[in-house]
């Protein structure tokens, strides 16, 4: 079972890492793996770059290289003082670096404080998914979260625990390839999301309109000068907490009833006729005018 694993789990990261050389916002930047299994992953790492760019990725027409001289010495930049498990060759002319995996790697390393954008994979190990969780949890949001186990119970904690743009179980990058899903990121990693409605969402701007009447003028004179103790105290009576918004729709419920009853009265030929659809959407409407006036909000939760 684990080596089986292991030989999906090193094809899929091995794919989303090295595409592109590495130069995608997405790509795995690190994995967190016990040690008891990182010498069968990256035998498996080795197994699969053979498979995908032959025995010299150099001459791979499928391989990439980096995108101008200044990025390729930055990267070579971050491998000083690391350990080098596969590959490491560079060439300067051609901005061509190998696909890389490096091995205890220190999470206070040089390559580990900033997004690498690069075919370099640093592989750190933890004891288990808690200490996995608590090393994500230390650094800012990632825009992509990638959580590999067999047991499905694992990756929702994973996710229940962490933050980040987005997260896919079990692979890589295909989460940006769901187009009903938003793609975006949270905190450090961006704002805002895209892909179909929600695209329209993050840029539209929800613009506030509010039209009044000319009329009744006189309740307006509670907001202009001069002020007086008076107006301050019906404007905290107007403004008041929560609790004496219940207060204050206690004493206005019997009022409300009062209307209620009077119309009722007034018009019941007409309701009766109209049958019994619109006497439930008045009571709804009564009702929802009482719990107003006693502070209850009606909204909904996205989750």
């Amino acid at each position: 079972m684990l080596k089986e694993f292991i030989f999906f789990l090193s094809r899929r990261i091995t794919w989303g890492k090295f595409v592109n050389c590495g130069q995608t916002c997405i790509a795995p930047d690190y994995i967190l793996c016990d040690k008891s299994v990182q010498g069968k992953l990256i035998e498996k790492i080795k197994e699969t770059l053979k498979e995908y760019y032959g025995d010299n990725p150099k001459e791979s027409p499928d391989y990439e290289r980096i995108i101008n001289k200044r990025h390729f010495k930055r990267i070579l930049g971050l491998l000083d003082g690391e350990k080098i498990a596969i590959g490491g060759e560079h060439d300067e002319s051609t901005c061509y670096i190998a696909p890389t995996v490096l091995t205890d790697v220190k999470p206070e390393a040089k390559i580990m404080q900033e997004e690498i954008f690069g075919p370099l994979l640093p592989i750190i190990n933890v004891k288990d998914a808690d200490e996995a969780i608590q090393f994500i949890n230390r650094g800012e949001k990632p825009l992509a979260l990638y959580a590999f186990a067999n047991n499905k119970k694992i990756i929702k904690k994973i996710i229940s625990q962490t933050s980040s743009g987005g997260v896919t179980g079990n692979d890589v990058l295909m989460h940006f390839s769901v187009n009903e899903l938003p793609f975006g990121g949270v905190g450090h990693s961006g704002m805002g999301a895209y892909h179909g409605k929600h695209t329209f969402d993050t840029f539209s701007h929800k613009r506030s309109c509010l039209i009044k009447s000319l009329s009744m003028e006189g309740v307006n004179k509670l907001r202009y000068p001069p002020y007086s103790q008076k107006k301050v105290d019906w404007a905290k009576f107007l403004l008041m907490s929560k609790v004496n918004k219940k207060k204050l729709g206690l004493v206005l419920l019997p009022f409300v009833a009062l209307v209620a009853a009077v119309i009722l009265k007034k018009y019941r030929w007409e309701l009766a006729g109209r049958g019994l659809q619109l006497a439930l959407t008045f009571q709804r409407l009564c009702f929802k005018i009482s719990s107003r006036l006693q502070g209850a909000t009606f909204t909904y939760t996205v989750r």
